[in-house]
């Protein structure tokens, strides 16, 4: 089954049960409304003309800011690269930026889990994007009934997106520690992370504390020739006379 006759059938058959579908890059990519995910897999595993009976893997994203660059290099110059610099991510430009609060963009559109599906027996791919209806509480539906192989794949969305499946029997953190605050994926997540640990050889454990990380700049520093400072005399009788050598 080739990827436009997928995108067809999708669409003949779910009809505006989705919110989108398209063809790019050779793969199908459709969107799913939550209350819609659990009937649309089932029936893409089940019904013979999809039979998507693998799930290969499950990801979360994070569209806060999606669209927006921090570092453009649109316009040159005859010193080099003119850089527009946004600081969109928490914890990244803090010297340039103080305020670091960006108003989130698509409120309701900002957290998105992402199925990927094969066919074996129909030799195709599909992929479905399902976003939860609230960002601050970002929940959507398990399909561990569907997939088992869906167990893990959700823990490590929900540990590092914070998303929430309803219905997994066993949500918990997979990747961080159980102490771990905070869901590092998250794009206003600071860059130094919120608490470190160290040993305290007082208590004889590993304790949390918070960040001992300076905040640093991270704007690129370009070193030009005419930058450069001349060198010395006798440094530059030293270059000559190792030059000299090597051509000996």
């Amino acid at each position: 089954m080739q990827a436009k006759e997928l995108l067809t059938q999708l669409q003949d058959r779910f009809g505006d049960s989705l919110r989108d579908a398209c063809l790019a890059l050779g793969e199908v990519t459709v969107e799913v409304a939550p209350e819609d995910l659990l009937a649309t897999c089932s029936a893409l595993r089940d019904e013979a003309a999809f039979r998507f009976d693998q799930l290969t893997d499950v990801c979360g994203v994070d569209y806060l800011s999606y669209g927006q660059d921090e570092w453009a290099t649109e316009e040159t110059s005859t010193t080099g690269f003119s850089r527009g610099v946004q600081a969109n991510t928490d914890g990244r430009l803090p010297v340039l930026d103080q305020d670091l609060s960006v108003e989130t963009l698509q409120q309701n559109r900002r957290f998105a889990a992402v199925y990927h599906l094969l066919s074996i027996a129909n030799n195709q791919r599909l992929r479905i994007k399902c976003f939860a209806p609230d960002a601050e509480l970002p929940v959507v539906p398990s399909v561990i009934e569907i997939w088992n192989s869906a167990d893990w794949y959700e823990r490590e969305a929900f540990d590092l997106y914070g998303i929430m499946f309803e219905g997994h029997p066993d949500l918990r953190r997979i990747l961080t520690d159980y102490g771990f605050i905070g869901h590092p994926f998250r794009k206003d997540f600071p860059l130094s992370g919120n608490v470190e640990v160290r040993y305290d050889p007082e208590k004889q454990r590993v304790i949390y504390q918070p960040v001992t990380i300076e905040p640093r700049v991270l704007v690129p520093r370009v070193i030009r020739a005419e930058e450069q400072e001349e060198p010395a005399p006798a440094e530059a009788a030293g270059a000559d006379e190792q030059k000299a050598r090597a051509e000996e």
